[in-house]
C-alpha cells in the first residue's frame, strides 16, 4: 500500500480485509473494520487488539464512515481557524502514514518469513538431491557388478555349451564306430555260421555263436554291462574291445586294451 492507495487494511491480525463503509480507529493509530471493531470495542475496558493499549478516553475509539457525504465535507471544518485546520490535516495524515508504514513493515516481515521458509525448503531438497544420489549411486554400482557376474556366467555358460558340443561330437564318432563293429562283428559272425553251417543265436540282443578258431569270440559280459570280443591283429596280437551302452558315463573309456 502507498500513499496514493485509498484503501486502509483492517488492522486485526486474523482479518487483513479492506476497510469499505464504516470503520473503527484508535488514538493508537489503528483501523479495524466494522465488524471487529463491534465485537471487540463492545467490551469494557475496550482493548486495541492491534497493540494491546488501553482505550478508556471518550475519543479513544471513534466510528468513522470513510466515504463521507459532499455535505458533510462542506461542514466538517467549517468556521474553524487555518491552524486548527491543518493541525486536524496534519494529524489525519500521520494517522495514514502510519498506516502505511505498518503496512511495509507487515509485508517485510511477511518476506522475510517467506524467505526463511524458502530456505529451509531449499535446504531440505538439497539433503534430499544428495541423498537420492548417494542412492543412485549405489544402484549404478549394484548394476555394474550385476552385470559383470552375468557376463561371466555368460562366458561360463559358452565354455560349457563348447564343452557339451565337443563331448557330443566325441559320442557320435564313439557311437559310430561302435555300429560300424558291431556290424562288422555280426556280418564275420554269419560269414563264419555260414562256412561251417552253424547259424548264429539271438539272446538278449547280442550275437551269440560258435568261435571257431580265427573268429573273434565272445568273451562275455563285464560287470557293469559291457560286452567284450576278442579279434586277431594281423601281426597276431590280441586285443578286447569293450563296448557300453549309450546311456553309461560319457567320461568313461569306450575301448579298454590289456
Amino acid at each position: 500500500m502507498s500513499l496514493c492507495d485509498d484503501t486502509l487494511l483492517c488492522n486485526f491480525p486474523k482479518c487483513r480485509a479492506k476497510l469499505c463503509g464504516f470503520a473503527w480507529v484508535t488514538a493508537c493509530s489503528h483501523a479495524f473494520c466494522d465488524q471487529h471493531g463491534s465485537g471487540e470495542f463492545s467490551r469494557s475496558p475496550a482493548v486495541c487488539p492491534a497493540c494491546s493499549s488501553a482505550l478508556s478516553g471518550k475519543l479513544d475509539i471513534v466510528r468513522t464512515e470513510l466515504s463521507p457525504s459532499e455535505e458533510y465535507k462542506a461542514m466538517v471544518l467549517a468556521g474553524l481557524r487555518p491552524e486548527t485546520v491543518l493541525d486536524i490535516s496534519s494529524r489525519a495524515l500521520a494517522f495514514w502514514t502510519y498506516q502505511v508504514h505498518q503496512e511495509r513493515m507487515y509485508q517485510e516481515y511477511s518476506l522475510s518469513r517467506v524467505e526463511g521458509q524458502v530456505k529451509q525448503m531449499e535446504k531440505v531438497l538439497t539433503q534430499q538431491s544428495q541423498g537420492r544420489e548417494l542412492e543412485l549411486n549405489a544402484m549404478r554400482a549394484e548394476v555394474s557388478s550385476l552385470k559383470k557376474v552375468m557376463d561371466e556366467y555368460k562366458r561360463k555358460y559358452s565354455e560349457v555349451s563348447e564343452r557339451l558340443m565337443e563331448r557330443n561330437r566325441q559320442y557320435q564318432k564313439l557311437q559310430g564306430l561302435y555300429d560300424s563293429l558291431r556290424l562288422r562283428y555280426m556280418v564275420v559272425g554269419e560269414r563264419e555260421a555260414q562256412k561251417h553251417g552253424s547259424a548264429p543265436e539271438f539272446t538278449g540282443g547280442v550275437v551269440r555263436h560258435a568261435s571257431p578258431q580265427g573268429t573273434p569270440p565272445f568273451l562275455g559280459t563285464g560287470p557293469e554291462g559291457d560286452t567284450f570280443f576278442s579279434s586277431l591283429e594281423p601281426d597276431g596280437a590280441k586285443t578286447f574291445f569293450q563296448f557300453s551302452s549309450p546311456a553309461r558315463d560319457r567320461g568313461r573309456s569306450f575301448f579298454k586294451k590289456h
